[in-house]
C-alpha cells in the first residue's frame, strides 16, 4: 500500500485560498489572492519541489483540478513542476464533474470515495494531494492521510477558506521535520498518529 501525502500552503490563521494568483479563487469576494507569491524564494521553491518530486500519482478535488488543468498543460518547461505534474497519472474526486477530463492522464474517480482512493493507493507508491481543501476534510474523516506537509507563512489575512475549518475530525499528528526558511516560512512535516489523547495540566494530588 502506498502513502497518501497532503501538501497545503497556509497563513498563520489557516487561510489557504488562492495562494498563487489574484484570480485563482474569488469565492466569497476573496481579495487577497496571490498572497504566497512574494514569500517564495529560491530556497523554499527548491524545497517544495523536493517534497513532491517522488510522487507517482496526483489526487485532486474538483476546484484545485480546474485551477491546475487551466495552467500546467501549457506552463513553461523550465518550471520543474511542469514536467512532473503533466507526466504523472492524475485522479479527481468530484461528484459534479463528468465525461472526459481535459488534462492528459486524468481519471475521474467514481463510486465509494474510500474504496476508490484505497485502490489508487494500492496502485502507486506516493499519491500526493495539493490544495483540495474539501477533499482533505474527507480524507481525514476516512483516515486515509499518511503524511501532511504544511507550509506556514508569516501572514494573517482574517478571512478566506481554511485548511482546518469546522468539521475537521480530531486527529493526532507527530512532527517529523521542521525547517525555517529565510523569509520566515515554516516547513512542517507531520505523520498521522491516531486519535488525540486527553488529560489535565493540574496534578490532582497537589490539590489536597
Amino acid at each position: 500500500m502506498g502513502k497518501l501525502i497532503v501538501t497545503e500552503f497556509m497563513t498563520l490563521d489557516g487561510v489557504a485560498q488562492a495562494p498563487g494568483a489574484p484570480d485563482e479563487d474569488r469565492d466569497g469576494d476573496f481579495g487577497y489572492g496571490g498572497w504566497q507569491a512574494p514569500l517564495v524564494d529560491q530556497e523554499s521553491g527548491r524545497a517544495m519541489f523536493e517534497l513532491v518530486r517522488t510522487m507517482d500519482a496526483l489526487l485532486l478535488g474538483r476546484r484545485t483540478y480546474e485551477i491546475f488543468s487551466g495552467y500546467w498543460p501549457t506552463a513553461p518547461d523550465e518550471i520543474p513542476f511542469t514536467g512532473l505534474l503533466n507526466g504523472v497519472p492524475k485522479y479527481v474526486a468530484s461528484r459534479t464533474l463528468s465525461g472526459t477530463l481535459s488534462w492528459r492522464g486524468s481519471t475521474l474517480l467514481t463510486g465509494d470515495l474510500a474504496e476508490s482512493i484505497t485502490a489508487v493507493k494500492e496502485r502507486h507508491d506516493e499519491v500526493h494531494v495539493i490544495g483540495s481543501l474539501d477533499l482533505v476534510q474527507s480524507l481525514l474523516r476516512l483516515g486515509l492521510i499518511d503524511q501532511m506537509n504544511l507550509w506556514l507563512y508569516p501572514l494573517l489575512l482574517g478571512r478566506g477558506k481554511q485548511v482546518f475549518s469546522g468539521g475537521t475530525v480530531p486527529t493526532a499528528l507527530r512532527l517529523l521535520r521542521s525547517i525555517t526558511h529565510p523569509n520566515g516560512t515554516l516547513q512542517l512535516t507531520y505523520e498521522a498518529h491516531g486519535e488525540p489523547t486527553y488529560g489535565t495540566l493540574v496534578d490532582e494530588t497537589e490539590q489536597h
